[in-house]
């Protein structure tokens, strides 16, 4: 049997979340240790109890209300039993006013948790492009203390992330080839901007495949510069929310786009009308669509 020993985000979440708290706010966490374990004591003792009232009514011979070993185990339990309910219930208030602190810094943990799993993914561009979670975790205590500090919590939180990400860009180039780079650069990018909900899934998903099904309009005249695949390609894109209106650009002045076609440079290239007022991604999505090969 093939066991699958990677830890899960929501589990690598939390090991950070305890890391990051642990280094900001170390008297909270020790707190939030001491209740866990006054906790896992507390319900050992109850258990403790049980056992002996059962122990007790196991061995008792006729009425339990005769047996004075019986109903002096039972009224010292009770006794037990209610100061630990005691215990807990302000363990539990306690607790929650841990908590609450600790969740002020579940965005950073949540962003270092996610990039981890984008570094992951690098092994399927190449097998060597792996990297141990203890080496990860290491990197990130050393921004907690290395990152500027702030005693603003927003101030300092955003310190913490900008310092880990450029570390972690910077220690990854470091093992990856020249030609993977660029890609790699990409990946983050795509992944931090995917955090913030700066990423439509549908425009990701044309810029991995160009697009599923559709109706192909006619091409217009004077457009015979363009492939029929880039035109059928367009197409697809211009069903996308954000791109309505592209085919009817493109048949209107199909002129007006052909310096895109032909430029070096593309990316840098001014778009016709409201195109050029599109970000950076989206722009990309068009010059993925028109400078596409005729294969």
């Amino acid at each position: 049997t093939l066991l699958n020993f990677m830890i899960t985000p929501d589990g690598l979440i939390d090991q950070l979340l305890g890391s990051t708290v642990e280094s900001e706010e170390p008297e909270l966490q020790k707190e939030k240790n001491k209740l866990l374990i006054e906790g896992a004591a507390n319900a050992k003792a109850l258990k403790d109890v049980e056992d002996r009232i059962i122990e007790v009514l196991g061995s008792s011979e006729g009425s339990i209300l005769e047996s004075e070993t019986a109903i002096n185990v039972i009224s010292e339990a009770k006794e037990i039993s209610i100061d630990i309910n005691k215990k807990q219930a302000v363990a539990e208030k306690t607790e929650i006013r841990i908590d609450a602190t600790r969740e002020t810094y579940r965005p950073i943990a949540v962003h270092v948790a996610w990039l981890f799993f984008n570094i992951s993914e690098l092994c399927n561009i190449e097998p060597m492009y792996q990297y141990s979670l203890l080496w990860y975790t290491n990197l990130y205590r050393h921004t907690l203390k290395t990152a500027e500090a702030s005693r603003n919590l927003e101030t300092r939180l955003k310190n913490l992330n900008e310092f880990f990400t450029y570390f972690l860009y910077c220690n990854i180039c470091r093992s990856l080839f020249e030609k993977d780079k660029l890609l790699f650069s990409f990946l983050l990018t795509n992944r931090i901007l995917g955090a913030k909900g700066l990423v439509d899934n549908q425009e990701w998903l044309f810029l991995l495949t160009g697009g599923i099904g559709g109706t192909t309009l006619p091409k217009p005249d004077g457009a015979d510069w363009l492939g029929n695949p880039a035109w059928a390609e367009l197409c697809r894109l211009s069903n996308l929310e954000a791109f309505g209106g592209l085919t009817g650009s493109f048949i209107k002045d199909s002129d007006a786009w052909k310096p895109l076609y032909n430029s070096l440079e593309p990316h840098k290239e001014n778009l016709p009308g409201a195109f050029d007022r599109l970000d950076t991604f989206k722009k990309l999505l068009i010059v993925r669509a028109i400078r596409r090969t005729s294969s």
